[in-house]
């Protein structure tokens, strides 16, 4: 089957980028223009449980640690957590929620609980609860393929071209 714009890997992507277009624009709405909807990705498991080392922050999150790195210096910028250093380990550091990101979790859960009934309005209860169990289904698809799956693909380079020769000669 040749790729367009019916393929499961498409529409998901393109649900996934509406989905959060709609969370970024009621989070603005709510006063945190601040919060993109990748935040989640590190608030989520901060709200269940606060003061995270990093590494755990990227094995829940399933990310690698240098994204979770990144990630965690602009929840930071933008006032949503503060990073200490981990009492029982001087090399680590340990992730903690701000009163700011307190205030935001209420909204979230709001505007999440909002999305959600709209989905049920537009699918049915059954069909949405479907879809969550085949989204969960497709997690563990990827999951069960092992890290090769998951792992970030190298970054292709445009070979440079070459100086002084075939064989890349001496510069002068």
């Amino acid at each position: 089957m040749a790729a367009d714009r019916t393929d499961t890997g498409y529409l998901l992507a393109l649900a996934s980028r509406r989905w959060n277009e709609v969370l970024e624009h009621r989070f603005a709405d709510a006063g945190f223009a601040e919060v993109r909807a990748s935040y989640g990705a590190l608030l989520v498991p901060l709200f269940e449980e606060d003061g995270l080392r990093l590494g755990e922050l990227a094995r829940r999150a399933r990310l690698s640690k240098q994204t979770v790195t990144t990630m965690a210096r602009l929840l930071e910028r933008d006032g949503l957590v503060a990073r200490r250093p981990d009492p029982d380990d001087a090399r680590a550091a340990r992730l903690f929620l701000t009163k700011r990101a307190r205030e935001f979790e209420s909204v979230v859960d709001s505007v999440l609980a909002d999305i959600e009934q709209q989905v049920v309005e537009l699918l049915g209860a059954g069909p949405a609860a479907r879809l969550k169990q085949a989204l969960t289904a497709l997690v563990e698809l990827v999951e069960s393929a092992g890290p090769a799956a998951t792992r970030p693909r190298p970054r292709r380079h445009s070979p440079r071209p070459r100086r002084g020769g075939a064989r890349g000669a001496a510069r002068t």
